[in-house]
């Protein structure tokens, strides 16, 4: 960095005054001239010494990257809305129910409730189908992207806008299952965690979809009251109760397996040993749907604590992965 001279220092190379003297002084030679000049320069460069030359070699940081940050759920979102293979086991599943329920409506005595759930006889019930809503039968990925776009996690508001515009669509292969049972006599019944406050949207938006709803009862909401049954959190079992005690329930389907069956304990041991007494009932009774973007099994891997650092969560889930070493 080159260093500007002072007035002083100008006025000095450029000229300067002395006092008057019998004869004029001789000019000064260029020697002396250069010499001077040295001389303050050197002086110059005490005060602000200069920075070494770059080193070529030497590694250029990477600028920031653009976008949004790091979110553990963009890899699920992204096979959701893009991968042919969601689309595919989606159709699969609801086409093979399709099959299986002639087979159910049959079968007089055939029942996907869970004992604990089955409080009322089947004898000369009339058939319904039990589904989950969201994942299940409405595609609410979009809600997703808006998360990871905004760098922010679940907000209850923001989800609420989300149902509000009604524009959830339907899931392949669930329009036409729905369509198809109801058309043989089969009541469907939603039964989902959305607020029981979301009920108009969310029946609004089945509708428009194609979803067969001829009763607003369809529709059962985080937050109905069944009477003789204590609903604990989120769980669905007092409603599934509630239908199984004017209908005998042929199918379930879900994309978790609270869905199906209620979980005494959330972790990866607890939800293995509810659904292992109905084993045989996968593929006939009960049919699941891929969700990899949220779900009940991911707070299973920490302990259930959402007010963890999202550091500690996610340490906790790579934790739990089994590389076979």
């Amino acid at each position: 960095m080159r260093n500007r001279l002072s007035d002083t220092q100008s006025s000095f190379l450029l000229g300067y005054t002395r006092r008057p003297s019998p004869r004029p002084d001789p000019p000064m030679r260029p020697c002396l001239l250069a010499v001077a000049l040295s001389a303050t320069l050197a002086a110059c460069a005490t005060t602000a010494p200069v920075a070494p030359p770059a080193n070529p070699d030497a590694p250029v940081a990477s600028p920031a990257p653009a976008g949004p940050a790091a979110d553990d759920s963009l890899n699920a979102t992204a096979w959701f809305q893009t991968a042919a293979e969601r689309d595919l086991v989606y159709t699969e599943v609801y086409r093979a129910a399709g099959r299986q329920l002639r087979t159910a409506l049959a079968d007089k005595a055939w029942d996907a409730l869970p004992k604990e759930d089955r409080n009322t006889p089947v004898k000369g019930l009339k058939p319904a189908i039990i589904v989950d809503v969201d994942e299940t039968v409405l595609d609410n990925a979009p809600n997703n992207v808006r998360q990871i776009r905004e760098g922010r996690g679940f907000d209850e508001a923001k989800w609420g806008e989300w149902v509000a515009q009604r524009a959830a669509k339907p899931l392949p292969g669930a329009v036409e299952f729905l369509q198809s049972a109801a058309k043989q006599g089969v009541t469907v019944f939603y039964i989902t965690n959305r607020d029981a406050s979301l009920t108009e949207a969310t029946i609004a938006n089945l509708r428009s979809a194609g979803f067969p709803v001829a009763s607003d009862d369809q529709v059962l909401g985080l937050g109905t009251v069944v009477d003789g049954c204590e609903q604990e959190g989120s769980e669905k079992s007092c409603r599934r109760q509630l239908v199984g005690r004017t209908h005998r329930v042929v199918m379930q389907f879900g994309d978790q397996v609270g869905d199906f069956v209620q979980i005494l304990g959330n972790t990866v041991e607890g939800r293995k040993a509810a659904i292992a007494p109905y084993a045989d009932w996968i593929g006939e009774r009960w049919w699941v749907l891929p969700n990899p973007m949220y779900g009940s099994w991911e707070p299973a891997l920490f302990d259930n604590n959402w007010r963890q650092p999202e550091e500690a969560r996610r340490a906790a889930k790579e934790a739990a992965l089994d590389d076979a070493r």
